[in-house]
């Protein structure tokens, strides 16, 4: 009897502990992605089963099988957090693409084309052109939802394998293209894929 007890607590333990990092770790995730009404909300209830769990944990850290369950619910809890805010992929996604644009490389008419095949997929490309050790490079700035980056960097490797691609979030956007087409854009170049 005294042994389900103590395997019920722990478990417990480990539940409340898991479920407040994981809303901790996904509050932050909208912290850093100004989510100025989502955020402190969640806060409000990350710390109320913060109090919950830490007043158990307190209580009972007599036992070190209460101990290990508080530490593997952090790490679980962490880890849930993540998962949960990479489904729900809130924001964008900046991708800058850069390609040889030499007339004497082999990839010159693919490279040049690649901005508009990319269009052709529904994303916003900006080009801006410049000027490398190796020669010139056709340089673009790409704007997507980020439930569409997976989507996006499997298409500029299969249309420039040796493009080089850097990734941001942006956290703030005003105007242009970007803000006011860029989700309908995605979801009509979606739906076309899916018919």
């Amino acid at each position: 009897m005294k042994g389900a007890l103590t395997l019920k607590l722990a478990i417990t333990i480990f539940l409340l502990n898991a479920l407040y990092i994981t809303l901790n770790t996904f509050r932050t995730m909208l912290v850093v992605r100004r989510q100025r009404l989502w955020a402190p909300l969640l806060a409000v209830v990350e710390e109320l089963v913060y109090v919950i769990a830490l007043a158990i944990a307190l209580q009972n850290i007599n036992s070190p099988v209460n101990v290990a369950a508080y530490t593997i619910g952090f790490g679980i809890g962490i880890y849930l957090g993540i998962l949960i805010e990479d489904r729900i992929a809130l924001g964008y996604v900046n991708f800058q693409v850069t390609v040889e644009i030499d007339n004497d490389s082999p990839d010159y008419q693919r490279n040049k084309q690649l901005p508009e095949d990319i269009r052709n997929q529904g994303y916003g490309v900006t080009e801006t052109w410049g000027y490398g050790r190796n020669g010139s490079r056709l340089i673009m700035s790409i704007l997507a939802p980020r439930r569409a980056d997976h989507r996006l960097m499997t298409l500029i490797r299969e249309l420039a394998p040796n493009a080089f691609v850097m990734v941001n979030e942006p956290t703030e956007l005003s105007g242009g293209f970007w803000s006011k087409e860029v989700d309908q854009r995605f979801r009509k170049a979606v739906n076309r894929d899916r018919k």
